[in-house]
């Protein structure tokens, strides 16, 4: 069975940081591709970062030079570094596991963690 358990979330003072994790297993885990997505509430899912099977990250304009994104393969584990949080940044983030490989692909989520940015 495929689990994917974000942890690391809660409330921050803006400029303050915070770093999530995704913790995965039932997959061969070094294989796949991570993302990490975030909702607010009213809108949606947004991407955030990735980071590929190969270690190559990107993300997204609005959190390029605060956010970075990094896995240990040895833990199955990927994490958000997230400095200078701002309110806007505040939502559910979620973890993404993508994976294709002979014609099939493979997706899994998480269950998600909430960000507070608030003073």
């Amino acid at each position: 069975q495929v689990q994917l358990v974000e942890s690391g979330g809660g409330l921050v003072q803006p400029g303050g940081s915070l770093r999530l994790s995704c913790a995965a297993s039932g997959i061969i885990f070094s294989s796949y591709n991570i993302d990490w997505y975030r909702q607010a509430p009213g809108k949606q899912r947004e991407w955030v970062a990735i980071i590929t099977s190969g270690g190559n990250t990107n993300y997204a304009e609005s959190v390029k030079g605060r956010f970075t994104i990094s896995r240990d393969n040895t833990k199955n584990t990927v994490y958000l570094q997230m400095n200078s949080l701002k309110p806007e940044d505040a939502a559910v983030y979620y973890c993404n596991a993508e994976l294709a490989v002979l014609g099939r692909r493979y997706n899994y989520w998480g269950q998600g963690t909430q960000v507070t940015v608030s003073s």
